[in-house]
């Protein structure tokens, strides 16, 4: 009985609160799922509840909340209208991260996980981008990004992780896969363009990436959290297809050039993962296996 009261006890000590912003997005939705699977006391905060551009919300929820870590899952993501308009994209991609790290700075203990994207470099590399090589984003969403990067290793060195990641689809939001299962339905055949290549990452495997960096009490820094192999949006599409028991011939191969955007697509979004390693945490799983096992909650969402 004693030794069972004590086993309690160690767990109950190790169970973290936890406080994610964004907690109404595709992620976020997520992460609070993810955790509270986990055991562990979560408060899921949107932006109704909780303005991260606002100091005092800010300031507000973390006193109501007391948490051992924040997770901030809030962000910006219109990559096109961010051209146009990249003092809004600004606003919540770079001084809202600022605006919650210097809080944070402020209490003793607390850790920042701030999410970020493959967007901060050119894209233009032909192997995997390690956590330390240059950034250069070439779109107002990539410079926004990098921004709230800098504000959280700036004001929490030894307390802040930014967690980079791509191609995210998950059953809660609009994404490429939830896109391709509606096209399916209406359309006989689908371009979809081939030139680009990345990491298809399930919303799911990234929580729990997060989970483990944090529970392993990893060091501050950049991580990445994409899922290991790579492919194209075309070939993306054609998995999808036949996941779902469509004919994947009816997805064509094209070009970026055929499809121009305000905001230019990087040619090149694979991300390296040797800092996890470093750590002692295990990359995401295969992007086809998770991919597998993600596509029927996406098939009963629509």
């Amino acid at each position: 009985m004693v030794a069972a009261a004590a086993g309690a006890r160690r767990a109950r000590e190790m169970t973290r609160r936890w406080l994610v912003a964004g907690a109404d997005g595709m992620l976020g939705r997520d992460l609070v799922d993810v955790l509270r699977i986990a055991g562990d006391d979560v408060v899921g905060l949107g932006h109704r509840d909780l303005d991260i551009t606002s100091h005092s919300s800010v300031r507000r929820a973390l006193d109501d909340v007391r948490p051992d870590v924040v997770v901030n899952a809030a962000a910006y993501t219109a990559v096109d209208a961010a051209e146009t308009d990249e003092a809004a994209a600004l606003l919540i991609n770079g001084t809202g991260p600022e605006i919650l790290a210097t809080a944070i700075a402020e209490r003793s203990g607390t850790r920042l996980v701030q999410l970020s994207t493959d967007y901060v470099f050119p894209g233009d590399a032909t192997e995997p981008y390690a956590e330390d090589a240059a950034t250069g984003p070439r779109t107002a969403y990539g410079r926004t990004k990098l921004v709230g990067e800098r504000a959280v290793l700036t004001h929490l060195p030894d307390r802040g992780l930014v967690v980079r990641t791509a191609w995210l689809y998950g059953e809660h939001g609009h994404n490429f896969v939830s896109t391709m299962l509606r096209l399916e339905r209406d359309r006989d055949t689908i371009e979809v363009v081939d030139d680009q290549r990345g990491q298809p990452t399930w919303t799911r495997d990234l929580a729990d990436f997060v989970r483990r960096l944090v529970t392993a009490e990893v060091p501050a820094g950049v991580y990445h959290g994409t899922s290991t192999g790579d492919t194209t949006w075309f070939g993306l599409a054609r998995d999808i297809m036949l996941l779902a028991g469509a004919d994947p011939h009816r997805v064509r191969p094209t070009t970026t050039s055929a499809f121009p955007r305000p905001a230019p697509r990087p040619a090149f979004s694979v991300l390296g993962h040797d800092a996890g390693r470093r750590a002692g945490i295990a990359p995401l799983p295969d992007w086809t296996a998770s991919l597998s096992l993600a596509l029927p909650h996406l098939l009963d969402r629509r």
